[in-house]
Order: structure tokens, then C-alpha cells, then sequence
């Protein structure tokens, strides 16, 4: 799914929380934003009104806001390099609990990553499911040695991208960050993101989780490019959460995921191709009664105006 969709795939949408107004012809960008609190908290009883979100610095009308009411596709994507081993028999342990607030419209794919990426399970709303592959995750070996992160969150994004147009996406990696990218900038990994219309959330284990600092004068190979999905996350309007305690934090990210917003508004007509800029902020009547809070969401899209899309692969 692209990231401005077209008016014929998004005129059946019936169950918005503000009545909407769609003009033939017209192309929608979606955007999902999460509202925090600074506890991390989601910060919950927002409506439309209380969001202004600018394309190129102009401000635009919001035609489409839900909540919880949208349908979420997510994919977990599950580090199985050897020194994830640990958390992931303690993430296996509390899956069914964690996957609790998934609506019954909601879906979960399973990819598997090391030196190479697989799904093991396709989208499916079969909580025992998802539950079993995760404890298998966990004695998987057979993706070589090594951790690749960057080319795993494409191949996730790919799949995402394969599947038909309904709801929210997002990505959950559960990793330790420590990888080294060839030829796989972070550039690439978020216009994948940005195509695949999906938002990345990580939960980081282990020691070592934050890219290493470059010394000064230090020869650095540009091919070679330390993984960073605290960038990815935040690029793409996601959280990435260190955590030393697998099940709180599994079922705290999933929460997070479920209870953010949707906002569609119509892309402007003088918009070029290329990348447009966007930004999501609350109006200041709202900045009024939540003064303490931050609003995340992505940084902007790819219009198809004058280009071809990413094909996924």
C-alpha cells in the first residue's frame, strides 16, 4: 500500500469518528501519531479538532481521524542471532498475555531475522498461533549467524507493501541493535517504510543497544553503516524502547501500537513529486489541557505525482 492512497481505495471507509467529505479524483494522505505523556504513557480522548498536521508547512484539513477503531496489520520481526536467545524465551513466555489488547479485527505476521529474513507465519488473528511461532523463534537457527538489521526491516516493510489496503501497519522489531549494515543506509530503510504506509516500533535488549560514537579522525567505511532503529523509529513516527524486562515491555509496546491516532487529509494540488515534509502537532487549545505531552508521526511521504513508486520485491 502506498502512503497517499488513492480516493476509490479509501471512499468505502463508513466508520469514521469525523464525517468526511471526499472529492472525486482526489489523492489521501494517512498519517498515524502517537500522544504520550512523559511517562511514555498513551495519552487517550484526543478528537480531530485537537490535531493540526501541515504538508510542506501548510496547514491542511483533516477528512478522516479514528483511534481504535481502525483495523492493524502488524509484523513481528524477531532477532534470532544468538545473543537474543535469552529475551526471546522470556518474550515467549508471556506472548498470549502481551497480544491480549488486539481487537478481533487485528492481524499478526511473524518474520524471523539473523544473517537472512523469513516469515514463518503469514497474517493471521490466531493469537495460538502467533503464540507458538514466538516460542519457536526462540530455537530458531537455521538463518545462519550474524544479524542483519536494516535489510530485515525492508523485507518486512516488502511484505507489508504485498498485502491488500485495510487499517493501520506497523512494525515491531525486537532486537539488540547490534548489527553492521553493507550497503543498507537508513535512507533506503525509511522511503521502504514511507511505501509500505507503516510506522516501526522496536523493543532494544541486551548491553550495547545505542550505535557507537565515531571518533574523530577515525576512518569510517561508507559501505558499512552501524545499525540505528532509534532513527527508524522516530523517522517513521515510531517509539524504540531499552528495556531489561521482556513481558512488561511487550505488552506495553503492543498497547502503544492499538491506541494511536489516524489522521487522512487531502494532499494538496499544487504538491510535486518526490518527498513532502510533514508534521503533526496538537492546536494550542489542546496544548492547553495536555501541556506536558509530545505527538510523534512521520516525517512525510513520497508523492507518486511525477515519479514511480517503490515496487516492492
Amino acid at each position: 500500500m502506498l502512503l497517499i492512497v488513492l480516493l476509490a481505495l479509501a471512499g468505502a471507509a463508513h466508520a469514521q469518528e469525523t464525517a468526511p467529505t471526499f472529492r472525486a479524483g482526489v489523492a489521501l494522505v494517512k498519517v498515524d501519531a502517537r500522544v504520550a505523556d512523559r511517562s511514555g504513557h498513551p495519552v487517550s480522548g484526543l478528537a480531530a479538532p485537537d490535531f493540526q498536521v501541515y504538508d510542506e508547512d501548510a496547514p491542511q484539513r483533516i477528512v478522516h481521524f479514528a483511534r481504535e477503531s481502525e483495523p492493524l496489520d502488524l509484523v513481528l520481526l524477531l532477532d534470532v542471532s544468538g545473543s537474543m536467545r535469552r529475551w526471546l524465551s522470556d518474550l515467549a513466555s508471556t506472548a498470549r498475555a502481551a497480544l491480549s489488547p488486539l481487537g478481533p479485527s487485528d492481524r499478526v505476521a511473524v518474520i524471523v531475522f539473523a544473517r537472512e529474513a523469513a516469515v514463518r507465519e503469514e497474517f493471521t488473528g490466531n493469537t495460538s498461533a502467533i503464540d507458538r511461532e514466538i516460542r519457536d523463534a526462540a530455537r530458531d537457527e537455521s538463518l545462519g549467524s550474524g544479524t542483519v538489521i536494516n535489510g530485515s526491516i525492508i523485507f518486512a516493510a516488502r511484505y507489508l507493501a504485498r498485502q491488500p489496503a485495510r487499517g493501520r501497519r506497523a512494525i515491531l522489531i525486537v532486537t539488540d541493535n547490534q548489527s553492521l549494515n553493507y550497503k543498507v543506509p537508513d535512507d533506503d530503510v525509511i522511503r521502504e517504510m514511507h511505501a509500505a504506509d507503516a510506522v516501526l516500533n522496536a523493543i532494544l535488549f541486551g548491553r550495547r543497544r545505542q550505535p557507537d560514537a565515531v571518533k574523530p579522525g577515525r576512518y569510517v567505511n561508507p559501505d558499512f553503516t552501524p545499525s540505528d532503529v532509534f532513527k527508524l523509529a522516530r523517522e517513521t513516527g515510531g517509539e524504540a524502547l531499552e528495556s531489561r524486562e521482556a513481558a512488561r515491555s511487550f505488552q506495553e509496546m503492543i498497547e502503544g501500537i492499538r491506541s494511536r491516532y489516524t489522521l487522512v487529509y487531502e494532499a494538496p494540488e499544487s504538491a510535486a513529486g518526490g518527498f513532502h515534509r510533514i508534521r503533526v502537532e496538537l492546536t494550542p487549545d489542546a496544548r492547553k489541557r495536555y501541556p506536558n505531552v509530545s505527538v510523534s508521526a512521520r516525517t512525510g511521504y513520497f508523492s507518486l505525482k511525477g515519479e514511480s513508486p517503490v515496487p516492492p520485491r
